[in-house]
């Protein structure tokens, strides 16, 4: 039952990404038949964000009282539903109001699904759970290109998504007596999590190291978001790029974090999660390091954005997988939450930051940008570790 419970999780997470790489790739015509400038994406874009911060937050709560199969069904249905709200919208304020469930929808199943594999699977799951999502956020771009080409418009490549939402919404619904059967089992086993009590967020603010694992988490995801938005801007007009080429290694950067996730499920239950964000951390020193060098050639600059990529791939899963280990069962729900909305607010707001700085200042300080939140993330982790061993071993 856990076997199939876990390619329910897997086709979960591949919806979860679906819907991520849309806008992005349909704005550039979307804009046009609504009359909106090229920067209105961004509102609709923080909307999101909004809801799935608020969502990720009650995701404790939501999970208690329903399971994760539940939330995860209806979250699921919920994103599926606005997501055909996009293709019939035909104005930018309808576009808006169908943001609030879209974001909604994916928080609660990012935080719910996150948590449930940190507890009951290894850690090579997690990292395959997040590769699943790369699989989805790749997936859709070339749904909406390939409605776009054949002259179908924008609309049917959101139709087309909301329809493969429809589908696995459907299933996932049909699958909730499976998840009573595991949630039924963990609880005359005793290992039923949603028996604990709510631990609220003020609570959980207050719980040893999950400060530092907030800090760690917002600066992993302002990496991995700054670091793919802005490296074709630095290769291109810092390190004289053609963007041909530039674009390539964008790609190979993403490539890196989703197929780096990949690969390490192979290894990460022999070296474990603080060995897996250990090396993670290294590989993103490294790779910031080759952005730095000041090289004619930019061989170096195109290798760094490849091993920053690599870096990053096993930080995200393995910091959500230690979450029971270091702050307990009881409490891991709602942590997770808050890593969700960390993580969110690091990707949305830091990215834009240096926006400014490289309009205003230059984009040559990209490498610096990153590395700032570099060492903050690598000094986080580490207080964290100490921490943990001085809680394990008092002696």
């Amino acid at each position: 039952m856990l076997t199939f419970l876990l390619v329910i999780i897997y086709l979960s997470f591949i919806s979860l990404g679906l819907p991520d790489s849309l806008l992005g790739t349909a704005w550039p015509v979307m804009r046009f038949e609504f009359g909106a400038s090229l920067d209105f994406a961004g509102v609709i874009s923080m909307i999101i964000t909004a809801g799935t911060i608020v969502s990720s937050l009650l995701s404790d709560r939501m999970t208690r009282r329903f399971g994760a199969g539940a939330v995860t069904a209806v979250s699921v249905a919920m994103t599926a539903a606005a997501l055909f709200g996009f293709s019939v919208s035909r104005s930018l304020f309808a576009m808006c109001l169908w943001s609030i469930p879209y974001g909604l929808g994916a928080g609660a199943v990012d935080a719910a699904l996150n948590n449930y594999v940190a507890l009951h699977y290894s850690a090579r799951h997690m990292s395959w759970l997040h590769c699943f999502w790369g699989v989805g956020a790749s997936i859709s771009p070339y749904i909406m290109g390939a409605a776009l080409s054949m002259q179908l418009g924008w609309r049917k490549g959101y139709l087309a998504v909301s329809v493969i939402q429809i589908a696995l919404a459907l299933f996932l619904f049909a699958s909730l007596p499976v998840w009573k059967k595991a949630r039924l089992r963990a609880a005359q086993s005793g290992d039923d999590e949603t028996a604990y009590p709510p631990v609220g967020l003020l609570r959980a603010l207050r719980i040893p190291g999950v400060p530092y694992i907030l800090t760690a988490f917002f600066c992993e995801c302002a990496i991995e978001a700054t670091a793919g938005l802005w490296a074709a801007s630095y290769l291109v007009e810092h390190r004289g790029t053609d963007a041909e080429t530039a674009a390539f290694f964008v790609s190979a950067y993403y490539l890196g974090v989703t197929f780096g996730r990949f690969l390490i499920g192979f290894i990460t239950d022999k070296i474990g999660d603080r060995g897996m964000i250990r090396i993670g951390c290294t590989g993103v020193c490294i790779g910031i390091l080759l952005l730095m060098l000041p090289s004619a050639s930019p061989i170096p600059s195109l290798a760094g954005l490849v091993v920053l990529g690599l870096g990053i791939a096993p930080i995200y899963p393995s910091i959500i997988h230690a979450t029971p280990a270091n702050f307990g069962r009881e409490n891991s729900q709602a942590i997770v939450g808050i890593q969700m909305a960390s993580a969110y607010t690091g990707s949305t707001v830091i990215p834009p930051v240096f926006g400014l700085l490289a309009e205003y200042v230059a984009v040559s300080l990209y490498p610096f940008y990153l590395a700032v939140f570099a060492v903050l993330m690598f000094i986080m982790t580490e207080r964290l570790n100490a921490m943990m061993k001085k809680k394990n071993n008092p002696s």
